[in-house]
């Protein structure tokens, strides 16, 4: 990803989204919440890649994770299911880890399910 900043990422996606709908009036805050929301779930995708990648997730990439998709004071967390839940709150996300440490959520498509099998392997040790 180049050296873009948040507000110009999504302020040029919201661009396009408008150009797209031929700039008609009235869509605007549409075009810029769901440029933002492209932003941040690209993000936690590159994230959650190279983490895969990496072979693990860290307290302090998940902090900062958390500060750039808007979590408050994500430094004070310091568990990472809570950073986890955190991130997914912020995103609208349905958060994992809801009722046992056993079960593991059932979206199809969720982009934290690798993340939530090791943490329950750490949880069944």
């Amino acid at each position: 990803m180049e050296n873009v900043t948040r507000h110009q990422w999504i302020s040029e996606a919201a661009y396009y989204k408008a150009e797209a709908r031929n700039f008609a009036p009235g869509r605007e805050l549409d075009d810029w919440l769901a440029a933002e929301n492209e932003y941040v779930k690209m993000h936690i995708a590159l994230y959650l890649s190279m983490a895969e990648e990496d072979g693990a997730m860290t307290i302090l990439g998940l902090q900062q994770l958390a500060k750039s998709v808007g979590v408050e004071n994500p430094e004070c967390i310091n568990l990472k299911i809570e950073l986890i839940q955190s991130i997914q709150n912020a995103t609208h996300h349905r958060p994992c880890f809801r009722t046992a440490p056993g079960k593991t959520c059932q979206e199809e498509d969720c982009k934290w399910r690798s993340e939530c099998k090791k943490l329950i392997a750490e949880w069944s040790r």
